[in-house]
């Protein structure tokens, strides 16, 4: 299967937010297979998402590299899945 271009970002941890380095990503909510559908989310000009799935809020922050988060366990990576 091809790695997916577009950052996945999971909060199987129950995190309050978690701050990414992308503004364009998807939620997959918790590692599968309780994960939701893998919902696309587009920032815009805001700063912050709210999933609306579950819940998970979403903070962009420049300063991290383009598809990384703080805490870096909430980056989704297909072969881990």
């Amino acid at each position: 299967m091809a790695q997916h271009s577009t950052p996945h970002f999971h909060n199987t941890e129950g995190l309050a937010r978690i701050v990414i380095g992308a503004k364009e990503f998807q939620c997959v909510g918790a590692k599968p297979p309780f994960d939701h559908p893998h919902v696309f989310l587009d920032m815009g000009a805001d700063n912050e998402i709210v999933c609306p799935y579950c819940s998970t809020l979403y903070v962009y922050d420049p300063s991290l590299p383009a598809g990384s988060a703080d805490p870096a366990s909430a980056v989704f990576h297909l072969e881990n899945a």
